[in-house]
């Protein structure tokens, strides 16, 4: 049987205006598919808009804002609305990677803000779309750190075994409705993300990197969500684990 064709479709997309969320987005676009690329940073999102035409659509958002996440996808220009499959990808981690002692209580909060609280306004604000249309995908971006847990990251760790946990919970509630809901956890992955996690320091983003003698791109991260969302309808990936080959890290 055919896989999925994405040809047409319309795929939203959280934390796309870097890393992962980025490079998806472009990948997509290459198979036809029409991108609704949404983050906190417009300007970077237009210039996305600028290179890949008029199948992305920027979307200026803020996933911990409830109000905002609640109007979608009802607030997106017609001709955009009816979205196939929600790419749950924006994720945070700054002042993460130490002790928890030596870390801030209003930045360990934050990081649960985003990564659980702000994955579950969007799914909850998809869910009813899908329902109605009676097929969809909910891609949940996890990391390995939500199924292996690691020092000093106390608060993402944390976040990634909910995302586990909340990926299972939605598969269960919507069993037999048409929706997939799939996870793909991946180990380290080069993106900008160590950047941001130390406070856009370069100089410690890549030495983060250098400590490992192998890690993802987000190209390969990207390829895995794309091979989930082309297998044939009634066929789902519940969790695809993906780490470098020296390991979980």
């Amino acid at each position: 049987m055919a896989g999925t064709d994405l040809k047409g479709k319309i795929i939203f997309i959280t934390g796309a205006s870097s890393g992962i969320g980025a490079v998806l987005a472009e990948m997509l676009i290459a198979r036809g598919a029409k991108i609704v690329g949404a983050a906190r940073n417009l300007q970077k999102l237009e210039t996305m808009a600028t290179r890949f035409g008029s199948n992305f659509l920027p979307w200026k958002l803020d996933v911990t804002d409830g109000n905002a996440v609640s109007a979608l996808p009802l607030q997106l220009p017609e001709g955009w609305q009816d979205v196939s499959a929600l790419i749950n990808n924006a994720g945070h981690d700054t002042g993460g990677r130490e002790r928890l002692d030596d870390c801030q209580p209003d930045e360990l909060a934050r990081i649960i803000e985003v990564n659980v609280v702000g994955m579950l306004r969007v799914a909850r604000a998809f869910a009813p779309h899908f329902l109605q249309r009676g097929s969809g995908d909910i891609v949940n971006v996890g990391s390995t750190s939500g199924h292996f847990a690691i020092a000093h990251d106390a608060a993402y760790v944390s976040s990634k075994f909910a995302i586990n946990g909340l990926t299972r919970a939605l598969r269960a509630d919507y069993e037999g409705c048409g929706i997939r809901v799939i996870e793909v956890s991946p180990g380290v992955a080069r993106t900008g993300f160590a950047q941001a996690r130390y406070h856009d320091d370069e100089l410690k983003a890549a030495s983060f990197y250098e400590r490992f003698p192998a890690v993802l791109e987000a190209d390969d991260v990207a390829r895995a969500i794309i091979f989930a969302l082309e297998q044939p309808s009634h066929v789902a990936i519940g969790e695809l684990l993906m780490f470098p080959v020296h390991g979980p890290s």
